[in-house]
């Protein structure tokens, strides 16, 4: 039996992974390969996991930790999409606010499944809008200098350096960029993408096919900084439904909502890192999502439907109290809702700082 090629994107959050590696599944799947993807959170009721099924991926998701934390779930959860799905790539997302990944999930990989798994490269999308801010070393880069560890280290160990979003930045911004991550990490592959757009992803996915002496680059790593830095995020995945009596668009709603929760999390002073909402009804979804404080709200997939009821998924990964994330998630949706006449419904919310990371293995030598 033929090993499954393991590929794993990693990336701060918001840099555009899920929209990246949706690409990626589409591509292999046009060159005659079947695809599984696994996705991965500190909680249940991921969005990017509704999405890439609602693309027609088949889809595995690692809840309630990350890879490195629950390893025997991340391959559990591959040997399960290899029974229903039998691919010959799988794609890795792993959790935003992640390092230490070669050390805690490529290298087990390699000396525990050897016979299982083909690992490909080791690719970090690098996220503009703050990336530039943290590799220039400002002190207003919108997370703490723990947070901004966590950032610095993720591109540390990566084989290949993507930087995403090329499709919103200047020639000269994207030059400033490259000229940042070649500095601080030389010898390090660099490519430039749009994962909207499809721009550069010929020679990623080159890149990616590469066989060698790749997923080496183990980490120095200070555990109280890195357990610190997450800890400063405020975590929430609600599930929410939504009913009106007359029709209402589905993707001006979710921009809504991520617009007035883009506003009330400036008055609050919370930067964040990442918001994303799917609004999904009989076969119709649409996402929209927001980066950063200094970028507008976006729709990345659009559903261009008139609905009366919907189901909403909202994740918020944001520098702030997690009840205090609540309340204003739970507001913004509340107040969204109310101009269109709808009733709201919170079926479930989790919020939450993520705890001490505790890889299952850690491997600080390289096989």
């Amino acid at each position: 039996m033929s090993r499954i090629r393991f590929v794993m994107v990693g990336g701060f959050l918001g840099a555009g992974k899920t929209t990246t590696i949706a690409r990626l599944a589409r591509m292999y799947q046009a060159r005659g390969q079947k695809v599984g993807i696994v996705t991965n959170d500190q909680a249940t009721d991921l969005v990017d996991t509704h999405s890439l099924q609602s693309q027609g991926f088949p889809v595995g998701e690692v809840p309630g930790a990350c890879f490195c934390c629950n390893f025997g779930e991340l391959t559990a959860t591959v040997e399960s999409l290899a029974e229903r799905a039998r691919p010959d790539v799988v794609l890795a997302e792993p959790v935003g606010s992640c390092t230490d990944l070669v050390a805690t999930v490529i290298q087990p990989l390699r000396r525990l499944y050897d016979q299982a798994f083909d690992v490909a490269p080791y690719s970090v999308i690098l996220k503009p809008s703050h990336g530039r801010k943290i590799l220039r070393g400002e002190p207003g880069a919108g997370f703490s200098p723990k947070a901004a560890y966590i950032f610095r280290k993720q591109l540390e160990e990566a084989d290949l350096i993507v930087i995403n979003r090329i499709d919103e930045l200047s020639p000269t911004a994207i030059d400033e960029l490259n000229a940042l991550v070649d500095s601080a990490h030389p010898g390090v592959p660099v490519l430039r993408v749009s994962a909207r757009q499809g721009t550069g992803f010929d020679g990623l996915f080159q890149c990616l096919d590469q066989r060698g002496s790749f997923g080496r680059r183990i980490l120095d790593l200070d555990y109280d900084v890195y357990a610190e830095g997450e800890a400063e995020l405020g975590w929430l995945n609600a599930s929410v439904s939504i009913s009106a009596a007359e029709p209402f668009a589905l993707d001006d709603l979710l921009l809504e909502i991520i617009a007035r929760l883009r506003g009330s999390l400036a008055v609050a002073g919370a930067e964040p890192a990442h918001l994303k909402t799917i609004g999904l009804w009989e076969g119709f979804y649409g996402v929209a999502n927001l980066v950063s404080s200094d970028s507008p709200p976006e729709l990345s997939l659009a559903s261009n439907c008139q609905v009366r009821e919907a189901n909403l998924i909202v994740n918020a990964r944001v520098a702030t109290d997690p009840k205090l994330l609540e309340r204003l998630v739970h507001t913004s949706v509340a107040e969204t809702a109310a101009l269109r006449g709808a009733k709201v419904d919170i079926r479930q919310t989790q919020s939450f700082r993520p705890g001490r990371p505790v890889p299952t293995h850690r491997f600080a030598e390289v096989v």
